[in-house]
């Protein structure tokens, strides 16, 4: 315990990248997805599937200049199109790399291409939040380490029915309702502290609540692949806590849902 918490505290820098947003948060964002995938991969690699890190590597930094060159010339509007063309051409480029059957098997351009979508461009919407409603990145580290905190005091103090044994025999089912509440409840303050009483603090509680439960849902997914693939943790970068993908998880799993969440609200008021 005395480890995890000095390794959590030396972690703490990383939130000056999240209040300074832009060019900084895009850096770690993708350090985040190069080491994300490389501990993916290796995952894989423990039960004999083969991903293709090359390709990995390749069309992350492709991702990434495509961000930095719509940036750099303001046709941020355009951006969309490319990230539809960058997702099929990811998988187009992970299927044809298990045309070589002799070499490879089907699970190593499937695992190629999970890899991509799932930690890349995943990871990538924490970007594409800081481009979209900066503050709202807030949401995704307080809704997703919240719901990790309470679930784990709750399930500790009142804990008695198994959420997912086949998965996560440690979680039960009060601890991921107290982390639900918990995250909406943290949300809730950071709501007030930013913009004061109202009415809108509901919103920030539902949003809170259910990408808590997003949250969990990451972590249990992180943990669904571990199982299959016969390790503890992707990684042990952070002591105590695993890989980058150990400690990332949850947030790599809701910050897609925050920022669909995010246009739903703009389409909405956009609307009215």
């Amino acid at each position: 315990m005395k480890t995890r918490i000095i390794a959590g505290l030396c972690m703490l820098p990383l939130l000056l990248f999240l209040y300074w947003g832009g060019w900084p948060l895009l850096i770690i964002t993708a350090a985040i997805c190069y080491i994300g995938v490389t501990e993916f991969y290796n995952g894989w690699e423990a039960i004999d599937v083969h991903p293709s890190k090359p390709i990995a590597y390749v069309m992350t930094t492709l991702l990434f200049i495509m961000h930095a060159v719509c940036e750099l010339t303001e046709i941020q509007e355009a951006e969309n199109y490319f990230l539809l063309i960058w997702v099929v051409l990811s998988i187009a480029v992970s299927l044809i790399y298990g045309w070589k059957i002799n070499e490879r098997g089907t699970y190593d351009a499937v695992a190629t291409a999970i890899g991509l979508i799932y930690v890349v461009f995943f990871a990538f919407h924490i970007v594409l939040i800081d481009c979209t409603l900066h503050n709202m990145i807030w949401i995704v580290i307080i809704a997703s380490f919240g719901s990790d905190i309470m679930a784990y005091f709750t399930g500790m103090l009142l804990g008695k029915h198994k959420l997912a044994p086949n998965l996560s025999p440690k979680k039960t089912i009060e601890g991921a309702v107290g982390g639900v509440v918990g995250a909406g409840l943290f949300c809730l303050v950071f709501g007030l502290i930013v913009d004061g009483p109202g009415m809108g603090l509901l919103l920030y509680f539902v949003l809170g609540a259910v990408t808590g439960a997003v949250s969990q849902c990451g972590d249990l997914t992180a943990s669904a692949f571990k199982r299959k693939m016969g390790i503890k943790d992707y990684g042990n970068l952070i002591p105590g806590h695993g890989g980058i993908m150990d400690r990332f998880d949850s947030v790599i799993f809701t910050a897609p849902f925050v920022y669909m969440c995010i246009v739903a609200l703009m389409i909405m008021i956009g609307s009215m």
